[in-house]
């Protein structure tokens, strides 16, 4: 259906070409008016008024939006504006009125019917982001009031996201923010204007351009910004005094995720430098699309974002496996509503039911396994050992066993870097539970694999979110030790790895994910502390409470002398298979399980240390 405001803009440009063209002869006959005679009227005005109508009305200049226009409009305009002169000088030759032509008035007319278009649509977008998006025509006492009351912002980065955020913001019919100025350290852009908005100096001069013009916000415009610097801009906000947010990464923007309008707070992700994952999607696509794909422990941190990842290369099938009902209802519901093309079974089970196992996958007969059910807190395995051996040793050897049974191809187990010289019972299970993983891969046509990694932002019960409920207490933040180190990646990161690391398997390896430098706790705290708006030290206290039973000062990924390989990942590295007598381990490993049925607890620990003898238990292990 054609709207009644192309009709508007096609008479509007109908007009211009008249006037147009008459303008042209008066100024080619110094205004003379006796070329104006009814035959001239007749021939000639109706033949080049005629067939620039036509080429206007054919073009596709009345499918674009005047609010949004850009060089692309321009660069219609130009072509439209050309074709119809230049078809109306061939038709003045075709009907053998060449003695009515002239060059003069054919540049004239060209020239002046250009910019007139152009203008007309340029002055309707300087109309509506002048005036129209900000309250009016006139600055009237409402309009000022609701100016004054958005906060003063200063945007750091005059580039083309800088360039692409304040468009954004103008817009919007209530702008969220009142855009005072830029600051960029390019000194070219030094006083510079974009969109009539001045770039006030460099960020070194951050504090002094806050102060000088009343900032209330800092939006940071740099999507390729690295953590130092981000660490460095966020800690002179603070000083300063006032919030700061960011828009969305480089990636985000490039994918269409989201708009670059969509300004968020700034996360402590941000400040940890960890670079954006790049995926090989043909070979993961290669065993998962149209696979029954089986995850356990679906409802946890790492098993949920398994789950999302997984849906993506569409597979016929997402089992979700866990014991705990309600979580599992929740992800349930969301990866449906996720991927609604996705047939997606809930299945209530504990790996320790080895029976119930062997029911679900005679049922779903899974081609690939992700095994991310584990108790993995340390204090509070410390205090229930025998729960910890059942859930990650039984579990882990049942699904294990059951995968082999029902020909699963496919097999990968989530390890922890507490596995490395493990100090907890926690670590020491998931240790035990490795080995078990390399000796069944040994002669097995299931690929067992196992993907080890350390902890995971925002995981559940992780420090981040311990650490914001005190900060919103008002403190203070407790922690265990001031030099207490630990590897830290995001959960998307770390589940997109695992999925990655499968590809690799070829039987009985362990993987390693590449976690980065390790992270001071103190630091981690501080910098939550400082993205709440508030000062260390000062406005929340810290207290340092000693290490925890089983904690230990450091994690590490590796074990000595353990024989480390490239992968064609640069973030994964590959630990070759270790020959493990099965026989002798299974023996020792249902040992141990008797063991912590029994509570037998003074056994249990004897018994682990003799199936990790790299496990050193802390005086506080029970």
């Amino acid at each position: 259906m054609v709207r009644p405001r192309r009709f508007f803009v096609y008479f509007l440009d109908l007009f211009l070409i008249v006037e147009s063209y008459l303008l042209a002869l008066l100024l080619d006959r110094d205004f003379s008016l006796s070329l104006f005679s009814p035959t001239f009227f007749q021939s000639v005005f109706v033949i080049v008024v005629g067939v620039q109508a036509i080429v206007f009305i054919t073009s596709s200049l009345y499918r674009s939006i005047w609010r949004y226009a850009s060089l692309h409009d321009m660069m219609e305009i130009f072509k439209t504006v050309c074709i119809a002169c230049i078809l109306s000088g061939l038709a003045l030759f075709f009907f053998r009125l060449d003695a009515s032509f002239s060059r003069v008035v054919f540049v004239l007319d060209l020239g002046l019917l250009l910019g007139q278009v152009a203008g007309s649509r340029l002055c309707w977008r300087v109309y509506r982001e002048r005036y129209c998006l900000n309250g009016g025509l006139l600055p009237t006492f409402r309009s000022k009031r609701v100016s004054d009351a958005m906060p003063r912002t200063l945007i750091v980065g005059a580039g083309d996201a800088g360039n692409m955020l304040l468009r954004e913001i103008l817009k919007q019919p209530e702008p969220a923010y009142r855009i005072i100025g830029f600051v960029d350290d390019n000194p070219e852009k030094l006083h510079m204007r974009m969109l009539g908005v001045e770039v006030f100096g460099a960020i070194a001069d951050l504090d002094r351009i806050i102060v000088e013009h009343a900032i209330d916000k800092v939006i940071i415009a740099i999507p390729s910004a690295g953590s130092k610097f981000l660490r460095n801009l966020v800690l002179k906000c603070q000083q300063s005094g006032v919030r700061f947010k960011i828009i969305p990464g480089l990636s985000e923007i490039i994918s269409g995720d989201v708009k670059v309008s969509n300004i968020r707070d700034v996360e402590i992700e941000d400040l940890l430098g960890r670079d954006p994952v790049k995926l090989d999607d043909s070979s993961i696509s290669s065993y998962l699309k149209g696979k029954r794909v089986l995850v356990s422990g679906a409802a946890g941190s790492i098993g949920s974002e398994i789950c999302r990842q997984v849906g993506h290369y569409a597979p016929e099938v997402l089992v979700l496996l866990d014991n705990a009902e309600t979580p599992l209802f929740y992800i349930e519901r969301e990866l449906s509503a996720r991927f609604p093309g996705l047939r997606i079974v809930p299945m209530l089970c504990d790996v320790r039911n080895q029976d119930r196992l062997e029911h679900i996958f005679g049922e779903i007969l899974p081609d690939v396994v992700f095994h991310a059910a584990a108790y993995k807190h340390v204090p509070m395995i410390e205090h229930n050992p025998a729960e910890g051996v059942l859930c990650n040793v039984l579990g882990g050897m049942n699904i294990a066993a059951v995968s082999q049974q029902f020909g699963v191809h496919n097999f990968v187990m989530i390890s922890t870097d507490k596995a490395v010289n493990p100090t907890n019972v926690m670590g020491a299970t998931k240790r035990a539970t490795e080995k078990f993983i390399q000796a069944l891969a040994d002669g097995s046509q299931t690929k067992f694999s196992t993907v080890r990694f350390g902890n995971v932002l925002g995981s559940n019960g992780s420090v981040i979110p311990v650490f914001m409920e005190q900060i919103a207490a008002g403190g203070p933040v407790t922690i265990t030790h001031p030099e207490i180190t630990r590897f830290f990646m995001t959960i998307p990161e770390a589940s997109q790895l695992v999925l990655q690391s499968a590809c690799f398997g070829t039987g009985g390896e362990i993987f390693v994910l590449d976690m980065g430098e390790p992270v001071r706790i103190v630091e981690l705290a501080e910098h939550l502390v400082r993205l709440s708006g508030m000062t260390p030290h000062s406005d929340i206290d810290f207290v340092f409470t000693g290490l925890r039973p089983g904690e230990k000062l450091y994690e590490e990924l590796f074990f000595k002398g353990e024989n480390i390989l490239k992968t064609p990942h640069d973030k994964i590295h590959v630990m070759a298979p270790v020959t493990q007598d099965y026989e002798e381990l299974l023996h020792q490993l249902q040992q141990l399980v008797s063991a912590a049925r029994e509570n037998d607890t003074a056994s249990l620990l004897n018994l682990l240390q003799k199936v990790v003898p790299e496990y050193t238990p802390t005086p506080n292990s029970k």
